[in-house]
């Protein structure tokens, strides 16, 4: 699949700090994600989304429970405006539900839903599309998240009356107890977790008409404009991905956006990308496609991605992913 969506370094950041104070040095953490330190001083700095998950495959790599542990530490002032306007709303009801509006701005790789049953509600995470390797990290980051979100929406953590996940249980499922404090369901046909219904009308205490309504109405203004990015760098990634065995360049792939070469540069490194970075991962994820088919020999899938020598292909499929195109097939 190809990663079209941006999100902020709240994430990143948050792992980096779990583990830095434990001695992790940042790099290890930032191998192969193409963010770098300076980047982490900007506040306005928007990344891919491929770029957060390699930060936090090198997590999971690390310790498989950082899901959780992220997850409960993704405070609703993580936010920015998103996160006051949430404080701010009236009841709780209202706050989810303009949750519900923004997902972009929550950075979330679920579609997320209130969903009603009898005398509860399920708050559901579901049609995730990312790596498939890091399914339980990011179910694990989202609800772990949400539910602090709703704990600090209220002053007091919300009873939850069941939570269950897709995933198998975990040889950490502890963890799971101590963060949601219910009953839990493993191997389920979704991932959710629930309240008392009666819990939608409450009144928050940091209520406020007039300051809500001007945050709300930056969310509308920032999610007009990060969706716009967005699509913008959809298709550039749409231009690129039809041309691997030929690839423009970054002066023709200019020319064929409408812009000068400078132009785009500029506006791929807004979003913590370049354009070499767009390529290899279009590049990467084309290559696995085929050595999974079995059919092609590495030769030929060298050429079909542009690459004039098979060795240069071997050469970035090991930087890529730490194996050789042979080791990956079999």
């Amino acid at each position: 699949m190809l990663h079209s969506h941006l999100t902020t370094l709240n994430a990143v950041s948050l792992v980096l700090s779990t583990f830095t104070a434990q001695g992790w040095s940042a790099e290890a953490l930032l191998a192969g994600s193409g963010i770098c330190a300076t980047d982490l001083s900007r506040a306005d700095t928007r990344i891919a989304t491929h770029q957060e998950m390699q930060v936090c495959a090198n997590a999971v790599a690390l310790r498989r429970d950082i899901g959780l542990i992220v997850g409960s530490r993704m405070h609703v002032s993580s936010y920015g405006m998103l996160g006051y306007a949430l404080l701010t709303s009236a009841t709780f009801g209202d706050a989810l539900r303009l949750a519900l509006r923004y997902p972009a701005l929550l950075g979330t790789l679920f579609e997320l839903s209130l969903e009603e049953e009898g005398e509860c509600v399920w708050f559901t995470a579901s049609d995730y599309r990312e790596n498939p390797a890091l399914t339980a990290f990011n179910v694990e980051l989202c609800l772990g998240s949400l539910k602090v979100i709703c704990d600090d929406l209220l002053g007091h953590s919300l009873p939850l009356l069941g939570a269950r996940f897709e995933h198998t249980a975990p040889d950490y499922q502890a963890r799971y107890g101590e963060c949601f404090d219910c009953p839990l369901q493993f191997q389920a046909t979704a991932n959710a977790f629930a309240f008392d219904k009666r819990w939608l009308a409450q009144p928050l205490p940091l209520a406020d008409t007039v300051t809500h309504q001007a945050m709300v109405e930056r969310c509308r203004k920032q999610n007009t404009e990060f969706t716009g990015r967005e699509a913008w760098l959809g298709r550039i990634r749409q231009l690129l991905a039809t041309q691997l065995h030929a690839a423009p360049g970054l002066e023709g792939l200019a020319q064929q956006m409408n812009c000068s070469a400078r132009s785009l540069r500029r506006h791929l490194h807004g979003m913590g990308c370049s354009y070499q970075e767009l390529l290899d991962e279009l590049r990467f994820e084309r290559a696995k496609q085929l050595l999974a088919q079995d059919r092609w020999p590495v030769h030929r899938i060298a050429e079909a991605l542009g690459f004039s020598e098979t060795a240069s292909f071997r050469h970035a499929f090991v930087r890529w992913s730490g194996v050789a195109p042979s080791q990956f097939r079999t």
